[in-house]
């Protein structure tokens, strides 16, 4: 018995292979721009309060954390942040899968100037340099298991 699978508009938004990310420096902040991804899989950012990201690409995602946090500027802004608990996982939630859309949420300090209330569609977001070490321990965590 052989199954095949055609595909056609519904199998149109799968993620890619090979997500491209890309990052910008500040000096307090990195924003983090995904440039081609479908509307479909572009990153969903509630500003001020969270970040969604499509399930398959949080391996990517986590690559792009570890990245960040291998710059010098991330460095320097965690030396200067008066907050010593701003890299603390507390700072962000764990993740929470949603099965209607197959993106993990993670509450916590996103921002994409935005100011209406809920999950939009953002093709950049930005997160503050000291609070990515959070985000990376929240998302190693999801990915784990």
């Amino acid at each position: 018995m052989t199954l095949e699978l055609t595909g056609g508009p519904d199998f149109a938004a799968q993620a890619p292979k090979n997500a491209r990310w890309t990052r910008q420096y500040t000096a307090a902040a990195v924003i983090f721009g995904c440039p081609a991804r479908t509307s479909e899989r572009t990153p969903r950012v509630w500003s001020g309060r969270g970040l969604g990201l499509p399930e398959a690409e949080l391996a990517g995602f986590a690559a792009q954390l570890r990245r960040v946090m291998k710059h010098d500027a991330y460095w320097i802004a965690r030396a200067t942040c008066p907050d010593r608990h701003a890299g603390d996982a507390a700072v962000w939630s764990p993740g929470h899968y949603d099965d209607e859309d197959g993106f993990v949420y993670f509450a916590g300090p996103c921002t994409h100037g935005d100011p209406w209330p809920g999950y939009r569609p953002a093709r950049t977001f930005t997160i503050a340099l000291p609070r990515v070490r959070g985000l990376r321990i929240r998302v190693a965590a999801y990915l784990a298991g």
